[in-house]
């Protein structure tokens, strides 16, 4: 279960960072409430679910799907780069989650 709270936690860091950016700093004020809400069900998940995956492991996970989510969104929304080094070093990122899936018990 542990994993699965990890999961929606870095898909909530998603929702999240993409909320700040929609807020305009936080002057929309119901993107900013989105935004607010999502960051505290985020961190709380995340503190669920450490309580059964290791400290480094989990803090890396959730950034990571944080970091690769957010920029997805951005290239698929905000039509942010998509250029190859771009997309490596994600694709790097992904490389790193998977192994500290694999490897973190």
């Amino acid at each position: 279960m542990s994993w699965i709270y990890l999961v929606i936690a870095g898909i909530l860091e998603v929702v999240w960072a993409v909320g700040l950016k929609q807020s305009a700093g936080f002057t929309r004020w119901g993107y900013a409430a989105g935004t607010l809400v999502a960051m505290a069900l985020s961190v709380g998940l995340l503190a669920l679910a450490l309580r059964g995956v290791p400290l480094g492991t989990g803090y890396a996970v959730w950034t990571g799907i944080g970091t690769v989510g957010t920029a997805a969104v951005g290239i698929l929304v905000f039509q942010e780069s998509a250029a190859w080094p771009r997309l490596l070093c994600l694709g790097l990122i992904v490389c790193g989650i998977v192994g500290l899936r694999l490897l973190g018990k």
